[in-house]
């Protein structure tokens, strides 16, 4: 069983000392993915364009693992603020909503204050069929 890492090429990765994703055996275990671009380090001030964003940021990581999103079955919400999670229900459904995995969400103060919402997921490679 091999451990890879996966990296998104955010100078945060660098900077604190975490990858984007571990590659542990069938198990992905991604890091709490925010609405940056990384790609311009740009960042929406709309809670619900950031948690498209989350998405696709994560959609790579899996992608770099040899996953997707339909072999996510643990995902983690966290948002400092608590009433914007309603707005962010449309993108999360049409990300997971077939999905349906273990669920969280959790209210707590983020790294940066631009920062509306964190997502973090674990994913288990399925064996092809």
């Amino acid at each position: 069983m091999t451990r890879r890492l996966i990296s998104s090429g955010s100078p945060f990765e660098r900077d604190i000392g975490y990858s984007r994703a571990v590659v542990d055996g069938d198990w992905v275990f991604v890091s709490g993915t925010t609405g940056f671009d990384y790609a311009t380090m740009t960042i929406s001030s709309d809670v619900a364009v950031q948690a498209e964003q989350c998405f696709r940021n994560i959609e790579q990581a899996l992608s770099q693992a040899g996953a997707t999103l339909a072999d996510v079955v643990r995902v983690t919400y966290i948002l400092p603020q608590a009433a914007d999670f309603p707005a962010c229900w449309p993108v999360l459904k049409r990300f997971l909503g077939e999905v349906r995995p273990a669920a969280t969400m959790i209210s707590a103060g983020l790294a940066d204050p631009r920062m509306k919402i964190e997502v973090e997921v674990t994913a288990r490679i399925r064996p092809a069929a």
